[in-house]
């Protein structure tokens, strides 16, 4: 296998596993403030207990008219960490804007309303370029925007127990949703040890080194009793009676036609509307990487799940995917 799979964001290794190589911008340049400060307003509850954007009904479509069409300058930037805070921005505002009717008509009858079928061009524009940037698709995900890419410490230290864990971003502001998307970070804080576990036994089987590859497996199988030590605190760190509280914000628009009908328009990119599955924890690295590690992936049924599954493999950075690949060529 190669040992350089890296976006300059993330690099799949066994220093940094499938965690960014540098911790994320906690905000955006002062050049960019009027996106940052609907967002820092947005989530449905705020620090103080007030309401945000997101609580008070077709409050985002008047926040979002007045916001500036960031294009031109976003089109300067070649700063990967500034790309990526862009890119989990207007991810979070793309979600916040098209599903917060939605929203709204679930906490009056809990029921899912129709969603905003288009994004307005000072947010699609943007929003489109900073994703091909990227190589990703224009939509929430779990690496750059909801999850690994969004994350800070909260006493600046190498604790990464999600209680040590806050979001950048946020749609509803409650714990419930910290505690759930933070605890997905604090399980790849032994994705390191994984990658490494992985690179080091394949070393080790192409040297014939028995000592070596049963070390290393041991190392993989020690590292996945933690990780799911860590799993199991999910209901713990967020209620699972409060998961509503977040969920429609980061549903897609590929399967939900009876939200989005056809799909979103991206105004001023494409009058033909697109659509995108949404985010979700199954775009996460480490049940993958097993899976190709241990041959599981061979005996995969073939079904619409893990047809789903497999897709999914389209909507993680291209340094990951690229790292899954040669792992499976490298294995077969």
């Amino acid at each position: 296998m190669k040992t350089n799979y890296s976006d300059n964001f993330f690099n799949v290794s066994s220093e940094f596993g499938f965690l960014p190589q540098n911790r994320p911008i906690t905000s955006l340049p002062k050049r960019y403030s009027e996106l940052q400060y609907i967002l820092d307003r947005m989530p449905v509850e705020l620090p103080d207990g007030n309401p945000g954007i997101l609580a008070i009904p077709n409050r985002i479509e008047n926040e979002v008219e007045n916001l500036p069409n960031y294009f031109e300058l976003v089109k300067k930037e070649d700063d990967i960490m500034i790309i990526q805070g862009l890119f989990r921005g207007y991810c979070f505002l793309s979600s916040a804007f098209t599903l917060e009717s939605s929203y709204q008509e679930f906490v009056k009858s809990k029921k899912y309303g129709k969603a905003r079928n288009f994004l307005p061009q000072q947010i699609a524009q943007p929003f489109v370029y900073v994703a091909e940037k990227l190589d990703v698709y224009p939509w929430l995900e779990y690496h750059y925007a909801y999850s690994l890419g969004n994350f800070k410490v909260l006493d600046g230290s190498d604790n990464f127990h999600w209680s040590n864990l806050d979001q950048c971003v946020k749609f509803s502001g409650k714990k419930d949703e910290t505690g759930f998307i933070m605890n997905h970070v604090d399980i790849n804080q032994h994705s390191p040890t994984l990658v490494e576990s992985v690179m080091e036994s394949l070393i080790s089987i192409d040297s014939k080194d028995d000592e070596s590859l049963n070390h290393w497996l041991e190392k993989n199988f020690n590292s996945m009793v933690k990780v799911n030590e860590r799993r199991k605190e999910m209901w713990v760190a967020s209620r699972w009676k409060h998961y509503n509280d977040f969920r429609i914000f980061i549903m897609g628009i590929k399967g939900n036609e009876e939200i989005f009908g056809d799909g979103l328009v991206y105004q001023g990119v494409s009058d033909e509307p697109r659509q995108y599955r949404g985010q979700t924890g199954a775009q996460d690295n480490i049940i993958p990487m097993e899976d190709i590690f241990t041959g599981v992936i061979n005996f995969y049924p073939k079904n619409q799940l893990t047809k789903y599954l497999m897709d999914l493999r389209t909507y993680r950075p291209k340094c990951i995917q690229h790292f899954f690949n040669d792992l499976r060529d490298e294995i077969e």
